[in-house]
């Protein structure tokens, strides 16, 4: 398969899969393990077409990211949303810092994926069966504590097919916030948790950049950005008459064919 169309098929899965609950990382293990991706290029490779989901969610919020931007200068509420991001933001970073280097030798490899995609999956059902009572209808609202709470769930997302918007949107619920509220916390969490962590392994990995990667990486980059775009769009219009179980019977459903396909030596 052409190199190109490899990088447009992985930078579909990135933006596809990156902000709703069922685990980015895991589905660019799986796709990777099939598509014979596993160049050490491909370390960096991800990394881009990481940024360009995150792009997406800079350009989709930028009228609100812009309003705490400018009222930085004066205004409570602007300060309050900050401190919270970075609160949040603090926990899975220093686990992360700590542990990053054995996580991704033992856990990044499909079964260890497929498990935790069908462990998720159950997570999940028992979340959206529990009566949800809600303290926190906006992200406005949030406390620190509220932030907090939602910064020691994405911990969870360091392992891999544990879903770093999964762990935060089902952690959101279980915690008090409103539906919406979760998620578009989650969408704001990873602004600063994927971008740090997109700089950390960048820096590490810089070795590998080559301008002959240029044109592959630009093709990733931009379909994980529309991808992306158009998910956080229908993601938003999808929670307001929904819960998350078809996310959740498809976390199991996946799980259970990379499971099947290990077992018959497809992955």
């Amino acid at each position: 398969m052409p190199l190109l169309i490899k990088a447009a098929i992985m930078g579909l899965v990135e933006g596809l899969t990156e902000f709703i609950p069922v685990s980015s990382t895991g589905h660019l293990i799986v796709a990777g393990a099939l598509l014979g991706f596993n160049s050490d290029a491909g370390k960096v490779f991800e990394i881009v077409i990481q940024t360009g989901a995150i792009l997406a969610v800079i350009w989709e919020y930028r009228v609100k990211l812009w309003s705490v931007t400018a009222g930085l200068a004066g205004s409570a509420r602007a300060w309050r949303f900050v401190v919270n991001l970075v609160v949040a933001f603090l926990p899975a970073a220093v686990l992360g810092l700590l542990f990053a280097s054995r996580i991704k030798a033992y856990l990044f490899a499909p079964m260890p994926v497929a498990l935790a995609f069908i462990i998720g999956g159950f997570v999940i059902l028992w979340a959206e069966r529990r009566q949800h009572v809600v303290r926190v209808t906006s992200v406005d609202d949030m406390t620190p504590v509220d932030a907090l709470k939602v910064g020691c769930a994405q911990c969870l997302a360091l392992v891999p097919g544990a879903s770093r918007s999964g762990a935060t949107i089902v952690g959101g619920l279980l915690f008090g916030l409103s539906r919406e509220a979760a998620t578009e916390f989650s969408f704001f969490l990873a602004i600063p948790t994927l971008l740090a962590a997109g700089a950390y392994e960048l820096f590490r990995e810089r070795a590998l950049l080559s301008a002959a990667d240029a044109g592959w990486f630009g093709v990733g980059l931009i379909t994980a950005f529309i991808s992306a775009w158009l998910c956080v769009r229908w993601l938003l219009r999808y929670i307001s008459r929904h819960d998350f179980s078809a996310f959740a019977w498809y976390r199991i459903v996946v799980g259970l064919l990379v499971i099947g396909a290990a077992y018959w030596g497809l992955a």
